[in-house]
């Protein structure tokens, strides 16, 4: 009997060092205090604005919309890739895919340009499988090049052209379903990847990653930045020439990263869930918001780094953030579920 009791005792602490440990790890407790320098300038109805990237060379927007109801997703999604100017204050969004009659709900986004056009590519989930979808796009007429798809695209989530034909992606689960997707978003499991498609083949170049997320590359300094947003940390590799990585560091951002953007100085964006259990309530419908949280990083090298708050609010005005970017003093925001995104301006 003192044997059965004993057992039974161990099992209970385990349980609820197990439960403590996922609320913590989680940041269940976290205080979300509203902080922010700076002003609203707009908000742009249009939903589920999940991903935005910046063109720098040509100061546009391209944003990847899906009007979710749930996420993730229980049955077909339908959203586009938009188009934003940036040169005038008008904001107005043009839906660049609206042509594309295929089932399309992109997900995470990439583009480069080489002689004056665009290759752009998307994530995108349908009922019947994961695919990367590949367009081309001149500044004014967009069309859609081809489909890629591989057993490799277990979850994809984010992706980042390093050329017209290279890229890496994310899948941020190892298991979609059962136990071992219960432990990867409860239990911290690291078990997604970073996948490397050369041209012609993919192949597996990071793993050990806690829900793999948002990824983006620095050309000048061959970096390449992966979000895990269950570790509370964006992973940083040295990138090599034949597409292998080099881990360098974890970079603690004590929130849950979600995409990664990169500013014309270097610096990184990352839209944030600062409770990430409350996200996950949020995104099932269980509950009507979930804090938002944007941070930027000054990145100088291994053990270099600067952490800063930009923007940090309890969800009453955005929920579920999910990226951002700085263009002059604007932030331009996005979020996973949400009818529309905020454009930010900073004070200082």
């Amino acid at each position: 009997m003192r044997i059965t009791k004993r057992i039974s005792l161990v099992i209970v602490l385990l349980i609820i060092t197990y439960a403590l440990y996922t609320l913590i790890s989680t940041g269940y407790f976290r205080t979300i205090e509203n902080q922010f320098k700076g002003t609203i300038v707009k908000k742009i109805p249009l939903p589920g604005a999940e991903d935005i990237t910046i063109s720098y060379l040509d100061s546009f927007a391209l944003i990847s919309s899906t009007k979710r109801l749930i996420y993730p997703p229980t049955q077909e999604e339908q959203g586009g890739l938009y188009f934003m100017d940036l040169k005038g204050k008008s904001f107005s969004t043009k839906h660049l895919t609206e042509s594309y009659n295929k089932p399309f709900a992109p997900h995470g986004i990439s583009m480069i340009k080489k002689d004056s056009v665009y290759t752009i590519m998307a994530v995108n989930h349908t009922t019947k499988r994961h695919s990367i979808e590949v367009f081309r796009f001149d500044g004014q007429q967009i069309s859609h090049v081809k489909s890629l798809t591989d057993p490799s695209m277990i979850s994809p989530n984010d992706l980042v052209l390093i050329d017209n034909n290279r890229f890496y992606f994310t899948n941020d689960h190892g298991y979609t379903e059962g136990v071992g997707k219960f432990l990867e978003e409860y239990g911290g499991l690291s078990v997604s990847n970073v996948i490397y498609y050369d041209g012609k083949t993919f192949k597996e170049v990071a793993n050990g990653i806690a829900y793999a997320n948002g990824i983006n590359f620095d050309p000048k300094r061959k970096l390449l930045f992966v979000a895990s947003p269950r570790g509370f940390l964006i992973k940083v590799y040295n990138v090599r020439k034949n597409g292998s990585l080099d881990f360098i560091e974890d970079i603690s951002c004590n929130t849950g990263v979600d995409n990664i953007e990169i500013d014309q100085y270097g610096n990184l964006w990352s839209g944030a869930h600062p409770n990430l259990l409350r996200f996950k309530a949020y995104a099932k419908g269980k509950k009507d918001t979930a804090p938002s949280e944007i941070i930027k990083i000054k990145y100088a090298g291994k053990n270099n780094y600067k952490v800063e708050k930009v923007y940090v609010e309890d969800g009453s005005i955005m929920s579920g953030s999910s990226v951002a970017t700085s263009f002059g003093n604007l932030v331009i925001t996005g979020n996973v579920m949400d009818d529309e995104f905020l454009i930010l301006e900073k004070l200082d």
